[in-house]
């Protein structure tokens, strides 16, 4: 079992700064998950480097 990695993100619709769990046990990852502040679908799109260091990209759902 992997543990889960904090990571900060900034919604793209309230522009509050989030905090989200990412699994570095998968290597790419995208999915929708709601804003905690706003409710709005964020897109996220995640890429783990050799080290296993999150890159995640959040964006509105319809861009």
């Amino acid at each position: 079992m992997s543990v889960l990695e904090p990571v900060l993100i900034q919604c793209p619709y309230c522009w509050e700064t989030l905090e989200i769990s990412v699994d570095p046990s998968v290597a790419e990852q995208e999915y929708v998950e709601d804003c905690q502040v706003c409710c709005q679908p964020i897109l996220l799109t995640i890429r783990l480097d050799d080290r296993l260091v999150p890159s995640v990209e959040a964006r509105a759902e319809n861009d």
